[in-house]
């Protein structure tokens, strides 16, 4: 079996709670009918007879958090992610924070005071 060089331990902890598949529930936009509603794909699994086996991570549970602060996560805030999988709801969740206006941003021209 592969596993991470770093942090082994939590990463095997986070994996054997996730029954060793991606945690994915259609955050990705993916609906996996073929997984009833979850990723199947497996870790160490051939997902298919074109690609090599599946390869999961240990990353938070929501992948908006990033660096240091996905890195003290406890391991009840982690879940199981194929790589497809967390990279698409990434993506998915960068979209929509693009999406929504800042309404804390004042104007060049406001000055802040009221006419």
């Amino acid at each position: 079996m592969s596993e991470p060089i770093a942090y082994a331990d939590l990463w095997r902890a986070v994996m054997a709670a996730a029954g060793w598949r991606c945690q994915c529930r259609g955050e990705c936009g993916n609906p996996h009918k073929s997984g009833q509603g979850r990723c199947p794909k497996e870790h160490d699994k051939h997902a298919s007879k074109h690609r090599g086996p599946v390869r999961l991570i240990a990353a938070p549970a929501d992948p908006g958090v990033t660096g240091l602060a996905a890195a003290r996560l406890p391991r009840g805030e982690l879940r199981a992610w194929c790589t497809d999988c967390h990279d698409h709801t990434r993506r998915a969740g960068r979209k929509a924070a693009a999406a929504v206006p800042d309404t804390n941003q004042t104007s060049l021209f406001d000055s802040g005071e009221e006419s």
